[in-house]
């Protein structure tokens, strides 16, 4: 049984290299302790709107990128902590049954902190005590005592001996410890604590007779003490070595357990939560080192066969009747190994730190940091390194990215803007901010945009409290894609609706960004060609499109409103 293992661990560790050498083809998308930030591929469909975003300069922050998998085996030391005492036991071969395990884990990082692991843990634990008991009598479901005929006067001083086969599955949430920091890179050492729950199965055994099938004697177990008077702590050592001696290693009796408990795997299930701490050293962009201490807690007492804590009295070998309730629980210090796994995906998050990206950013402004950050070539009060507009002319004022204010959000700054308010239904403007507002409902006429008239109006549904294209709207703006391709010298105007409240007027925002973004990602159309407008007092669940008049301008990219509020 134990050659099957070392098989297993052996074909696991040639699998791990093999999917190491595949991962080598990605290392190089990695820069120094970080990533590139602009390489889209690393970047998850679902968060790509926010990454072009990014890019397209109309919004602070990068997406997050795909991270790998890690998947690891690790081996080590199981050990049960309750009523006997944890040690190495030999069977009858007189070969070592050892307090060993092994586990094998899945792990993915959530964020930069959390992350979650599904592990397995399989093992055996052993052991026996040193000092004799006599406290049988109160142990109605044990086989010892059902084994000397249920009576207290004919039970000798056994000494309590067990091994025990244990599975567990449990899912941990993972927390890194020093992976964000203000004034170093990301290191090479990684610090966590874990917390998880899982299921454990467990079969223990005990040695009661011995090889002809009768039950140890009280002259048998009196060899453990011989020529020893009043045995005490500092004879253990020669009690342990003469205990060795007596047991056979069979281990052929079933210990007590809880009848009334549904077995799985010929043995008891019980839930169980975990706590522990870790290390892990980076040996490689691709594999890690990992020493944890993991600590198992079950609220049973029958792990190690024995169901109460017996009391000793006195530094003599035997312990009296006096009995407490001590619950086992389970420690597993163990030695891994790790390799990260994945296409177009950087290292789990827990091996960055995020503060790379903001601390590089300034490192590589386009000008060196003691020549452009501390300066503000038009006065605006903005450093040049962070200045969107840098040549705003004296004494205007602007936001906090350096650029003039725009009131109304028609795209003619205010100081320029000689209609500082102009409605959202007198939209578009002139050079000088100035709208045309529509003749009245009773007194207006169909308006056609002379030269453009082969590009339709039309207006892109979406579901409400979203900003994700439908595949009927996709179908509809390849239309409009085809049609503008047959008019290259036009312009489409795309107006988002919803302006009652300022989640609606960022909601309006966010959907004539996504018309704009997928007309020029997915049809390849020029974003100079489109004029972004919302916030206007249509169906607040649409954006209407129409093609530009004659000589109208307008901003093809503009800040959001309330960046706060929106969703990605």
């Amino acid at each position: 049984m134990a050659s099957k293992k070392y098989l297993l661990i052996a074909g696991f560790i040639t699998l791990l290299s093999a999917f190491q050498t595949k991962a080598q083809e990605n290392l190089g998308m990695y820069k120094g302790a970080g990533y590139d930030i602009t390489d889209s591929t690393l970047i998850p469909i679902k968060r790509m709107p926010q990454q072009t975003d990014f890019t397209n300069g109309q919004y602070d922050f990068p997406a997050m990128p795909r991270n790998q998998w890690e998947i690891g085996i690790s081996g080590g030391m199981l050990n049960v902590s309750g009523d006997v005492r944890s040690k190495t036991i030999f069977n009858r071969a007189k070969k070592p049954m050892n307090t060993l395990g092994w586990g094998l884990s899945v792990r993915k990082a959530w964020g930069y902190v959390i992350s979650t692991r599904l592990q397995f843990l399989h093992g055996s634990a052993s052991g026996y005590n040193w000092q004799a008991s006599q406290a049988y009598w109160g142990h109605s479901g044990n086989p010892i005592f059902e084994g000397y005929g249920s009576s207290s006067t004919l039970i000798p001083s056994v000494y309590n001996n067990y091994t025990t086969t244990i599975n567990q599955l449990s899912v941990d949430v993972m927390a890194s410890l020093n992976n964000i920091k203000y004034h170093r890179a990301t290191n090479k050492t990684s610090y966590y604590a874990l917390l998880g729950a899982g299921l454990m199965t467990y079969n223990t055994r005990i040695d009661m007779k011995k090889a002809s099938g009768a039950m140890y004697t009280a002259a048998d177990y009196a060899t453990a003490t011989a020529g020893i008077t009043n045995p005490s702590y500092s004879d253990r050592k020669e009690i342990n070595k003469n205990l060795n001696s007596l047991f056979d290693g069979d281990y052929e009796t079933q210990a007590e357990s809880h009848k009334n408990r549904a077995n799985m795997l010929n043995g008891t299930v019980r839930p169980v939560v975990s706590t522990g701490f870790g290390v892990q050293f980076k040996l490689s962009k691709m594999v890690s080192l990992q020493i944890e201490d993991k600590m198992t807690l079950t609220m049973d007492d029958l792990i190690d066969g024995q169901r109460w804590q017996e009391l000793p009295t006195s530094t003599t070998g035997l312990v009296s009747s006096s009995m407490s309730r001590d619950y086992d629980n389970l420690n597993f210090f163990s030695v891994g190994l790790n390799v990260n796994l994945g296409a177009h995906a950087i290292a789990p998050l827990w091996w960055h730190n995020p503060n790379d990206y903001s601390y590089n950013a300034l490192k590589n402004s386009k000008a060196p940091l003691d020549s452009k950050c501390d300066k503000d070539a038009d006065g605006d009060g903005i450093s040049d390194c962070f200045d969107r507009c840098p040549n705003t002319p004296g004494g205007v004022s602007v936001d906090s990215h350096g650029c003039p204010f725009d009131t109304d959000g028609d795209g003619v700054a205010d100081y320029k803007d000689k209609q500082l308010i102009t409605p959202t239904d007198c939209q578009p403007v002139d050079a000088d901010g100035v709208g045309k507002c529509p003749e009245p409902a009773c007194c207006s006429g169909i308006v056609t945009n002379t030269g453009c008239s082969a590009i339709a109006a039309g207006s892109v549904e979406f579901s409400s409290g979203s900003a994700k294209l439908s595949s009927t709207s996709m179908a509809q703006l390849n239309t409009l894609a085809g049609s503008m391709r047959s008019n290259p010298n036009c312009k489409t105007v795309v107006i988002g609706n919803g302006s009652g409240s300022k989640i609606e007027q960022q909601r309006s925002w966010d959907r004539v960004n996504s018309v704009i973004n997928y007309m020029v990602d997915k049809q390849g159309i020029d974003r100079e060609r489109f004029i972004f407008q919302y916030g206007n007092n249509g169906n607040a669940n649409s954006v209407d499109y129409r093609s530009a008049g004659n000589g109208e301008e307008g901003p093809s990219n503009t800040p959001p409103p309330f960046p706060n509020l929106r969703k990605n």
